[in-house]
């Protein structure tokens, strides 16, 4: 599998680390989102992703019929990374613990996430003509109040354990890690948040999570 990935997205970075968890090898086929105007804008990155995004997965077609198949879409890639490889699961096995854990990725990935992606602060910037300050300012409102509502939904229910589900990860820490990278990164008040941030320190103690991180990527950058 090839996984084209900027190293600081977190779209990519959840997709890094649910191939880690359940060990499949990939290569890594860096997509730089600010040199050259934006590589994923390119017409050549564009005829895999016509949205113009990252992370894109390409895998080989086994029998060669259809060359290669190309996924889009972080969770849609972890879904089905999920139903080729179920072992380790990223998801419970009765549907009410699998749509928990599916709200609070989702809650991430649709919610908090699409607000603060790149695109939308480049137009606040260039199309709006907001400062750096007041971009920043947009960025932390939405990301904390995001993370404060997980926070108060993780705290309060019982299945919640090491991580957000239980004591194994699952497709929600996939998610919530490189949301609190952002946070951090962005200097967020996560003071309040004390679930979060102890879920957290847990993944930072497994090698899949450690593997995936954006300082360990081959793209990365100071």
């Amino acid at each position: 599998m090839k996984l084209y990935s900027y190293f600081r997205s977190s779209a990519s970075y959840r997709v890094r680390i649910a191939l880690n968890l359940k060990g499949i090898p990939y290569d890594i086929v860096p997509v730089h989102l600010l040199k050259h105007g934006g590589e994923q804008l390119s017409q050549m990155y564009r005829t895999l992703n016509s949205d113009g995004l990252v992370p894109t997965l390409v895998e080989d077609d086994n029998d060669g019929a259809d060359g290669q198949h190309v996924l889009t879409q972080s969770l849609a890639m972890i879904e089905y990374l999920e139903e080729i490889h179920p072992t380790p699961p990223l998801l419970p096995s009765t549907p009410l613990d699998r749509a928990f854990v599916r709200s609070i990725a989702l809650s991430i990935a649709c919610d908090t996430h699409p607000i603060n992606n790149l695109r939308v602060l480049r137009y606040l910037v260039h199309e709006l003509k907001v400062d750096e300050n007041a971009k920043n300012a947009w960025y932390r409102h939405w990301c904390e109040s995001g993370l404060a509502a997980l926070e108060v939904a993780l705290a309060r229910d019982k299945r919640t354990g090491k991580f957000c589900y239980g004591d194994t990860p699952t497709l929600a820490d996939c998610c919530l890690i490189p949301q609190i990278f952002n946070a951090q990164r962005l200097k967020c008040d996560l003071s309040a948040m004390p679930t979060l941030m102890r879920i957290h320190e847990n993944c930072q103690q497994l090698e899949a999570f450690v593997k995936a991180a954006p300082q360990n990527q081959p793209d990365a950058e100071a």
